[in-house]
């Protein structure tokens, strides 16, 4: 499999190894996975601490080497120019400096992106609509909870209007309003036409969010698929909240 532009992502044989010690072998966190995406498709990474997951987002976003495999972004080599210039990415810890606002990072983040000066304001002032962060948008980052700040991580992913969104396990520490207000964000995004790969452990919010799953065990693919194509008739499609969200939702509203 050679990169092609029929798709946004693939990850042809790619695998991982690290050094665990002079005289131990090599330790794989990723071996021969091969997947493929088409662009305004959303795909989930789901599996256990260990199984991949991060470092398969750290490959398609260019910051680790394949040991051996292919790994492509719309035909150019992850980690690339071209590659970059089309990849936003939230990683899982998200540490942004607290004195700083958060319109002030996304002009940072623009210009690291090499957005051109004349549209970087327009580009901040949408991408802080678009998170719903336009109240707080001169506000210190000190002062921003869990779920904003993965809001504006959101932001500066897309902040440069990128093709493929790498998102890891973005709903991480959320409670249910962050998480439902995360989920939204990431269903605009597909709406929008762009590609997103994500990380969870959250089965439940993948089924009914990806329109592909990869399931992921000690650095190896163990089934991948549509929802429909991996369940069949044991599918089920949740609803927007839970009954018990829902009431969590309602009650811390209206204090």
């Amino acid at each position: 499999m050679s990169g092609s532009h029929e798709w946004a992502v693939e990850l042809d044989a790619f695998g991982k190894s690290y050094a665990s010690g002079w005289t131990q072998p090599r330790s794989w966190a990723v071996a021969d996975l091969s997947l493929r995406l088409a662009p305004g498709q959303v795909l989930g990474l789901c599996g256990p601490n260990g199984s991949g997951k991060s470092t398969t987002l750290k490959a398609l976003a260019g910051l680790v080497a394949p040991t051996h495999g292919r790994v492509y972004i719309f035909g150019s080599t992850a980690g690339s120019g071209p590659a970059r210039a089309h990849v936003g990415y939230l990683p899982e810890s998200v540490r942004f400096p607290v004195r700083q606002t958060g319109r002030e990072l996304l002009r940072y983040c623009a210009g690291l992106a090499a957005v051109p000066a004349r549209q970087i304001g327009e580009r901040v002032d949408a991408a802080l609509k678009w998170a719903g962060l336009v109240p707080a948008a001169d506000c210190r980052l000190e002062t921003y909870s869990k779920g904003m700040r993965q809001r504006l991580g959101l932001a500066q992913a897309i902040v440069h209007e990128p093709s493929v969104i790498l998102l890891d396990e973005p709903a991480s520490g959320l409670d249910p309003e962050g998480r439902l207000a995360l989920v939204a964000l990431i269903r605009d995004l597909a709406r929008q036409g762009r590609t997103v790969v994500l990380s969870s452990h959250l089965l439940v919010q993948a089924e009914y969010l990806c329109d592909r799953i990869a399931l992921l065990g000690n650095g190896r693919l163990l089934a991948e698929g549509t929802p429909a194509e991996l369940l069949g008739a044991d599918r089920v499609a949740p609803a927007e909240s839970s009954p018990l969200e829902k009431l969590y939702l309602e009650k811390v509203r209206g204090c």
